[in-house]
């Protein structure tokens, strides 16, 4: 590969992948990929582990150093954190200095309004609403993790259809076809194999269990395209919150739930009509890199 002389590196950092691109100093695209996501709640020392790793196995794709890298990584806060930047420097090679970190929502605004003012919703792994006062100050609604709250978002999706999988098979009931899905994707059938799946991973692996649920939901399963529906009115709370508090301003949804089914999309649109939802896949790795290149 020719030389593409100096590089800055975005990276979005989910709890399921972490998307990077690669730009050069014109705004060209070097090369992009995807490592294993992670949180950066990096007090526990598993979740310190799999952020480093997977932060490491990103720099080994990459095909040159970068001079610049900034990352929206999930669960980082709305403060910055020094920790971070510098386990994130030690990871990528680079000196602290090089390196700048926000919380994943507050880049996925950028990705989508730029400048300008919304109401963003983002529905992936967990989800949560953004979006700008008149004067500026940010208002975020939800992104309360899985374990209280995150409506609408994937590992809200599979921790409901997990409760109630396991509630039929306590009362006997033969397998659905959402539970044989779910039995398949944690590699066992009952209890047991759910356990491990859950309680010894974390929101990311939880999270990509919603890909059963919508496997089952295409299937035919009704329980299944219940909880679809169900998770887009949790989402349109969101919504109706950030206009309730910040009034009008063009909504977008987005984050990789919105792609389940299309029983969330056609929920959303049919309850908030009135607003014109608009549904996007921001590029939010490219929108790190050019933040990177522009804050040197």
């Amino acid at each position: 590969m020719t030389d593409p002389g100096i590089t800055y590196l975005g990276i979005d950092m989910g709890g399921t992948a972490s998307r990077w691109v690669l730009l050069t100093a014109s705004g060209a695209e070097v090369a992009r990929g995807a490592a294993p996501g992670a949180t950066g709640l990096i007090g526990d020392a598993g979740h310190r582990s799999a952020f480093v790793a997977a932060l490491e196995s990103l720099r080994a794709a990459l095909p040159c150093a970068p001079l610049r890298a900034h990352l929206g990584v999930t669960g980082a806060g709305f403060t910055r954190d020094p920790a971070v930047t510098a386990l994130c420097a030690r990871a990528l090679g680079l000196a602290p200095a090089q390196v700048s970190h926000e919380n994943d929502m507050e880049l996925a605004y950028r990705a989508a309004f730029g400048a300008a003012r919304g109401h963003l919703v983002l529905a992936g792994t967990g989800s949560v609403g953004m979006t700008r006062l008149p004067d500026g100050t940010a208002l975020i609604i939800g992104g309360h993790g899985a374990l209280i709250d995150d409506g609408g978002s994937a590992s809200w999706i599979a921790l409901r259809a997990l409760r109630a999988v396991l509630r039929r098979m306590d009362e006997g009931a033969p397998p659905s076809l959402l539970a044989q899905h779910l039995f398949d994707a944690v590699g066992g059938t009952g209890w047991e194999a759910v356990r491990r799946h859950v309680y010894a991973g974390d929101r990311g692996r939880i999270g990509l269990l919603a890909r059963s649920v919508a496997a089952a939901a295409a299937g035919g399963d009704t329980e299944a395209r219940a909880l679809l529906i169900a998770a887009a009115t949790e989402l349109e709370r969101l919504a109706r919150i950030l206009i309730a508090r910040a009034g009008p301003a063009p909504l977008v949804f987005t984050g990789g739930a919105l792609a389940l089914g299309p029983e969330i999309r056609e929920t959303l649109t049919s309850l908030l009509a009135a607003q014109a939802p608009q549904f996007r896949q921001a590029d939010t790795a490219l929108a790190a890199a050019r933040h990177a290149s522009e804050n040197i």
